[in-house]
């Protein structure tokens, strides 16, 4: 039996998105129930954004839609993996990957 998805207290769930073809960490958003059945309709991620509390489709203004090939659930079902063909670069600040900072020994980060 497989176990349900399960979101958190506020109907959200983690959402790792990886190049489908590099293997390469892109970002992090929250999914919805709304948000997964539309990307599963699609084809093409949407999250909810916490901050607007609205849906979102990836690149639905920047032109940088990310085309899932494959959504694969953790062991605990608390966490999906978005493997993704990238249309362009990930991060709002134009990087191709959201975490292109390093955390040094000091706790500082850098570019």
């Amino acid at each position: 039996m497989r176990p349900e998805l399960i979101f958190d207290e506020r109907g959200l769930i983690p959402a790792v998105v990886q190049d489908a073809m590099t293997g390469e960490v892109l970002m992090v958003a929250w999914m919805n129930a709304e948000a997964l059945r539309l990307t599963q309709e699609t084809g093409e991620a949407h999250f909810w954004s916490r901050s607007r509390q609205e849906l979102w489709h990836k690149g639905a203004t920047s032109g940088n839609v990310q085309r899932v090939r494959e959504i694969r659930v953790d062991c605990d079902a608390d966490v999906l993996l978005l493997k993704v063909d990238p249309a362009g670069p990930a991060c709002h600040t134009g990087e191709r990957s959201c975490f292109y900072r390093r955390l040094n020994p000091t706790g500082l980060y850098e570019s």
